[in-house]
């Protein structure tokens, strides 16, 4: 198979080993230039801060079409801090999704705020605006849409809702590192943008890392605050904040990593289209659906297979690793319990918890590995 690592099955048919991800040989590539910065920061010993965090900001924004960028240490950090910069307050709350990781929810109540979920799009699994008004409150004061797999939210119909009810957007951008809507950056859109650079993001950094993205010069000054203790110099505290800031070697290897970020998203849609068009017309597989006005970048490329675990289980037999994203709504995870939503109230997103699929997606797949995945998929759901 084209020098891929194969082996026999015990069957006899050849099969070709497959990650899910494969961090490994990205940073192969990248490992010399990132290397060499790391050793300038290690004999300078500037660790906290200094040229890499703020350059890292810079050209974050510029990448973004923000006019500022707060680089802190993770996204959930970015998410804490921006509700807390606007001030959250216990009582207030907050619509999003029960489709997402717990980081987008947990950062809602770390805030003091609480939680108000909203149906999801069967197409996109993306937040569903139809759904929105209808959770308003006098109590609600933002939206936060998750551009959730690396496909922007429907951003258009949210943010005229925001306006009319006098609600803040933030977009929950954790996973969609320069996408865009209608020509808009993720995470330029709302009054802020929260970014993760852990290490599987589209760029990510070589341990935790994250980003805040907005036009608002008073959140962002804010934020710096909120991530340093506080303090807008050193030792004078004009609030009570948290360690929450970007170190240097993180930073630099996100600098060297954002250089090539456009050309990754890029090879991740090729990539996408191959599974698009080698998965079309399968029975028992629900592509993802994805407006002609959308840019997505394929962070993770979800399908809906109607025998989820069991087609799970058939491509782990061949040696091809998939992912569940995620297999519990978050309305019924016991973390969650004390709001007392009980199953049925989401269905779609339930339907879709199990259904979803994650194949394998980086941008160093290959053709021969994205028809092998496809091929196995064919005849394992044929079978099934």
């Amino acid at each position: 198979m084209g020098g891929q690592p194969c082996k026999i099955s015990e069957e006899g048919r050849q099969v070709m080993e497959i990650p899910f991800l494969d961090l490994k040989e990205q940073n192969r590539s990248l490992k010399t230039e990132i290397l060499s910065l790391w050793e300038d920061i290690l004999d300078s010993a500037r660790f906290i801060g200094g040229e890499h965090v703020s350059k890292l900001e810079e050209e974050y924004a510029r990448a973004c079409t923000v006019d500022y960028c707060v680089a802190v240490n993770s996204g959930t950090d970015a998410l804490r801090f921006i509700f807390l910069a606007l001030g959250l307050e216990p009582g207030h709350e907050v619509i999003t999704v029960p489709n997402t990781f717990i980081a987008t929810t947990e950062a809602i109540s770390q805030a003091g705020g609480k939680i108000a979920f909203v149906e999801i799009d069967p197409g996109t699994y993306n937040m569903d605006p139809a759904n929105v008004e209808a959770a308003i409150t006098s109590r609600t004061r933002g939206i936060v849409p998750v551009h959730l797999y690396g496909q922007p939210a429907d951003m258009d119909p949210i943010l005229h809702i925001a306006q009319k009810h006098s609600l803040w957007v933030v977009e929950d951008a954790c996973q969609a590192h320069l996408a865009e809507y209608k020509g808009q950056k993720a995470g330029s859109m709302g009054i802020a943008g929260a970014f993760s650079f852990y290490p599987g993001k589209n760029m990510g950094a070589c341990g935790e890392g994250g980003a805040v993205t907005t036009n608002d010069a008073d959140l962002a000054s804010k934020v710096r605050m909120i991530r340093d203790h506080g303090q807008a110099r050193k030792y004078f505290h004009d609030m009570e904040g948290y360690n929450g800031r970007c170190d240097a070697l993180q930073a630099a290897a996100l600098r060297v990593k954002l250089r090539h970020l456009p050309a990754w998203n890029e090879s991740r849609r090729r990539n996408a289209q191959r599974y698009l068009d080698m998965l079309k017309d399968i029975e028992g597989i629900i592509l993802p659906e994805v407006a002609d006005y959308i840019l997505p970048v394929y962070h993770l490329f979800v399908i809906q297979a109607y025998k989820r675990d069991a087609v799970a289980d058939a491509l782990k037999q061949r040696s091809i690793s998939t992912g569940l994203h995620y297999p519990i709504p978050l309305h019924l995870q016991e973390a969650y319990e004390h709001l007392g939503i009980s199953k049925g109230s989401f269905p779609v997103t339930e339907s879709c918890a199990e259904k979803l699929l994650s194949l394998p997606m980086f941008p160093e797949l290959t053709e021969e590995q994205i028809s092998y995945v496809c091929e196995s998929i064919v005849e394992v759901t044929a079978r099934l």
